[in-house]
Parts: C-alpha cells; structure tokens; sequence
C-alpha cells in the first residue's frame, strides 16, 4: 500500500473545498438547529437556493456575476420567507416536513424540461464564473505545493477565498449569539413559552433565525457551484442535508466551531476510508471480495456504511457531539 499517497490525499481532503462548503452549510443549519431549535431538514433547499440565484441570474437574465452575489441572498431570504410564514407557528415537525418537501420541489422543479429556458433542465448551467477565477493570483492550471497539501492553482483560489468566508461567517454568528439577541434564541430553544411570558416574539424570532441560517446555507450552495463551475440540480439531493446533520451532530450543536471540525473529520474519515480500500494489498483485496465486491461503486457505499457505524457509536456514548452537551441535544416537541 502506498501510504505515503493515501496520507497525502487525506491531509488535503482535510482542509479541501467540501469541507469548506458543508461546514458552512452546518453553521446555517447550526443557527437553526443548535442555537434556535429549529428542525429543518431541508438545508440542501437553501444551497439550491443560493446556487440558482447566481445561475439564472446570469444565464436567464444575462447579468453579471457580482449582481448574480445578491441574487444568491435574495433567494435565499425569499424561500425562508416562504417556508417560515405557514409553518413557524405550529409545532417543529411541520417545519421539518415541509422543509424537506421544499427542498425536493426545487430540485424537481429546476430539473424540469419545462424550466430548461430558466434554470438549464437537467443539463444545468455553466460558464458562470469567470469573473471570480479571473481574480485569482495563481496559475490555474499548475499545481500549488504547501507541506502535505497539494491543490490546483483554481482550487487555492477557492480555498483562499472559502476559507476566509467561513471564519468571518463563523465569528459573525460567535459575535450574534452572545448579543442580546442570541440569548433570546437560547432562551426560546430552551422554553418558547418562558420566552414569551418574558415579552419576546418567539414567532418573529425564530424567522430571523430561519432566514439567518437559510442565507449562509444560501452562500455554501454559491461556494459549491463556483468551485464546480456548475449549476446541475441533482446535486442538491436529500442526502446532502442529512450528511451536513451528520456534521453537525459530530462536532456537537450550538457550539460555535464544532461545524467546522465536524466537516474536517467527516470529509477526513471518508477520504482515508475510499483511498485504503483502493490500496489494498492483492492477497487482502482477493479476501475481503469473497465477502464483498470491492468495484468503485461498493467502495463508494462502503464508506459511508463505515461513517454510518461511527455514527451510531458516537449516538450511543456521546449523543452531544465531540464539543456539545446533552442539554443542546434535548429539545421538546413543540
């Protein structure tokens, strides 16, 4: 086995783009979820959201890439919008339907033959972001060397740009949630009708909150289709936001930077898991196949069966996450 390639690969998984993008969709569903108790379970919606805002905004409208920015935080406040108003009055399950149906209607719908003018139908949309590559200080064919990372100069610039986002997104919320109005969230997680005997509008809250966390699920989904240089709606399946649940729940909710470390040792454990598989000696390799066939798409399901028993060990002895506290995992239906 060649452990020299599969430490280098891990090492640069580590710090690489989907980390970046999922830890900053869990910082969103954080805001809702760890800070705010708000079950959504429909994340992916809002990346979707972001995406097609710069994607129609430029391929549909004609504009620019930086108007098509604004547009990433207008869809994304519009379908908050549209997902709070009916439901954020009853209780949490209806917001964790409805947001999942959401999320499946936006994928369904932009896929569509009938909204291929719009959105690009199943082919998607490309060509969209030039404008943020020709930005960029490096070389975006060559490869760029720091320690153990090893990127593409279109990718440094990514991870340049991703990784600043991130942190300042992630002080922001730090900043919020010890203000005054962070401490209402928390108050209203722990008992909404405590919080309103106390005169806050628990209603009103929890939409701030909602339309918070949607706009920086709004911003990965922008991040995701820059670093793809494309808008396709499939990417934005269901199983997006339960892997950026899985996130959150490893590093623990309503921790401030748990999102981030949960991303860098989920997107980690994948990457060692795929690369061992594949470098198996012969003799080991020719063994394991009389159990299980190790094509790539086995390998593919194989890791995230082993993921998913990690999972389940950190549900049984530390249901909190590395850094959260059972407190943060014990929230009344309401």
């Amino acid at each position: 086995m060649d452990w020299g390639f599969i430490l280098e690969r891990t090492l640069s998984a580590m710090i690489g783009p989907e980390v970046v993008v999922y830890a900053l969709a869990a910082v969103g569903l954080n805001v809702h979820f760890g800070y705010t108790g708000l079950m959504n379970f429909g994340q992916v919606g809002f990346m979707a959201a972001g995406a097609y805002g710069m994607g129609i905004t430029v391929f549909w409208f004609g504009w620019s890439f930086w108007v098509g920015l604004l547009f990433t935080f207008v869809y994304g406040a519009v379908l908050a919008l549209i997902l709070g108003l009916p439901t954020l009055r009853l209780r949490a399950d209806y917001l964790s339907l409805v947001t999942i149906a959401a999320s499946e209607t936006i994928r369904i719908v932009a896929r569509s033959r009938v909204m291929k003018p719009v959105t690009g139908g199943a082919e998607g949309i490309d060509a969209f972001a030039k404008p943020f590559y020709d930005l960029s200080p490096f070389e975006l064919g060559d490869f760029y060397r720091l320690g153990p990372f090893k990127f593409l100069g279109r990718d440094v610039w990514m991870l340049v740009v991703g990784w600043i986002v991130l942190v300042a997104v992630t002080l922001l919320v730090s900043q919020l949630m010890k203000s005054p109005w962070g401490r209402a969230l928390r108050a209203i997680r722990e008992d909404e009708d405590a919080a309103r005997a106390l005169g806050k509008n628990a209603y009103s809250y929890k939409m701030q909150s909602l339309m918070l966390g949607g706009l920086i699920g709004a911003l990965a989904g922008l991040l995701q289709v820059i670093q793809k240089a494309s808008v396709q709606a499939d990417t934005f399946n269901p199983v997006i936001t339960f892997t950026i649940w899985a996130i959150l729940i490893i590093g623990g909710p309503g921790r401030v930077w748990s999102p981030i470390v949960g991303s860098m040792i989920y997107w980690t454990i994948i990457v060692f898991v795929e690369n061992t598989l594949r470098q198996l000696p012969a003799g080991t390799r020719t063994n394991l196949e009389s159990w299980i066939n190790l094509s790539d798409f086995n390998i593919g399901m194989l890791r995230f069966i082993l993921v998913g028993l990690g999972l389940l060990l950190l549900a049984r002895y530390r249901p909190q996450g590395i850094f959260g506290s059972r407190e943060e995992m014990a929230l009344d239906r309401r």
